[in-house]
């Protein structure tokens, strides 16, 4: 099911058996990582151990770079860290030090969100399991 997109600056993430039919026209679905023509890993992607992790973009307002960076953060923090509160700390803090203050991210099997971006800063991706919600904002 596509995700959809009620406005550029404003983003709604749903279970997935929800659908705004008829409420919204459905936006153009993102391609995953793994519809992408790749190896078994994505190349530039990289990870410390051998692991093979499901990646999957399911919305992103932010140039592919900076999409394959807070994909990169996010593994290693999952790496090193078991809390998900921690996860989104280490990511927020990696990059409020790259990209500017004020990111905020949000990391978890299960929750809903509607927020207000800043254009090309927001991305929504799943790493294995566990979603990942990054944008800047203030």
């Amino acid at each position: 099911m596509p995700f959809f997109t009620p406005h550029p600056n404003q983003m709604m993430s749903e279970d997935r058996n929800r659908s705004l039919a008829g409420v919204m026209p459905p936006a153009k679905p993102m391609p995953s990582v793994d519809d992408r023509k790749t190896s078994a890993s994505p190349p530039s992607i990289s990870s410390s151990t051998s692991i093979n992790r499901k990646i999957v973009i399911k919305s992103a307002d932010m140039k592919e770079e900076m999409q394959t960076e807070a994909v990169n953060i996010a593994i290693k923090a999952f790496e090193n860290l078991t809390v998900e509160k921690d996860v989104a700390e280490q990511i927020k803090k990696e990059f409020d030090k790259n990209h500017g203050p004020t990111w905020h991210c949000i990391v978890g099997k299960n929750f809903g969100s509607y927020v207000t971006h800043e254009t090309n800063h927001f991305v929504y991706f799943y790493l294995d399991s566990k979603a990942v919600l990054l944008f800047k904002s203030g």
